[in-house]
């Protein structure tokens, strides 16, 4: 099958419309959400194909759970490239661009690899418990399996999808973290047209390839930046996690409340969301995923 635009679009809107559309928020204290989300995930993902794992554990409020597959790599003892994206929100809105995009990207970079060869393996995981107060109570499903990669002394790269559905093209419609000392406001973008792939200082390597093999599929602008931790908005995701354990990773992301105005309000819904330009980030990302495999 040829993945263009008219066959990656219609799924990547099925799946923010089934999870934001028809499930809503998605937490833990109503479980039924939960459990909807992991069976809508597990689904596609069966139905392309691929053998999926429960990777379960015990967070704060009780179990949680993330699903893994992968394509294998011809070369085991190769690095592990891992594309992640949480599932859950918080509880005052059904959460299209956050997280429904980056699920919905996870799931179609996935199936428009099904059927490639890599050399080194290809994990893709749906997190868990990302949201707040997951974070400050060290019980993320990105933490957990972080840190039983690590534990495995596994080799990993990883590629955080955190809210890839929202562009705007309008001057002045992409704010600068205030984090960022006012002297380099100059450097950064001014319109939020664009996927922005944010590093730590130890993933400059991995942003350099990424960005490669990213520009291969697609003519999405793409926006690279490597910063201290101490910019505090870097850490903000699942990214975090693995970078806690010493791995290189990449949040790529609409940037979030620098860009979007509905982050975490009831107005967070499928029809504020580009579909085009995420049709671009699930093909570009799908290019890169391969170069990083390769």
């Amino acid at each position: 099958m040829t993945f263009d635009q008219l066959t990656i679009r219609p799924k990547l809107e099925q799946h923010v419309d089934r999870l934001a559309g028809q499930i809503g928020p998605r937490i833990l204290a109503k479980p039924e959400t939960i459990a909807a989300t992991l069976e809508y995930i597990q689904t596609q993902w069966q139905e392309m194909g691929h053998d999926v794992r429960e990777e379960p554990y015990e967070s704060v409020d009780g179990p949680a759970m993330n699903l893994v597959v992968e394509i294998p790599g011809s070369e085991p003892s190769k690095e592990v490239v891992v594309l992640g994206a949480h599932y859950d929100t918080v509880a005052t809105t059904p959460g299209a661009d956050d997280n429904a995009s980056a699920v919905a990207v996870l799931l179609e970079v996935s199936r428009q690899l099904k059927e490639h060869t890599p050399r080194k393996t290809l994990r893709f995981v749906a997190f868990a418990c990302e949201e707040a107060p997951y974070m400050s109570l060290d019980s993320m499903g990105s933490q957990y399996h972080a840190r039983e990669a690590k534990k495995r002394n596994e080799k990993i790269v990883m590629l955080c999808l955190e809210m890839v559905g929202y562009f705007r093209d309008e001057p002045n419609s992409q704010q600068v973290p205030v984090t960022i000392p006012k002297f380099l406001h100059g450097l950064f973008p001014k319109r939020g047209n664009f996927l922005a792939a944010v590093g730590n200082l130890n993933s400059m390597q991995l942003s350099w390839a990424f960005r490669r093999g990213f520009k291969r599929g697609t003519q999405q602008r793409l926006f690279s930046i490597c910063l201290p931790e101490k910019i505090k908005e870097i850490r903000r995701s699942d990214n975090s996690s693995f970078w806690d354990q010493g791995y290189p990773a990449l949040m790529l992301t609409d940037t979030s409340f620098l860009r979007n105005p509905n982050y975490h309000q009831p107005t967070d819904t499928p029809d504020t969301l580009d579909f085009e330009a995420m049709t671009h980030v699930a093909q570009g990302v799908a290019s890169a995923m391969k170069y990083l495999g390769r």
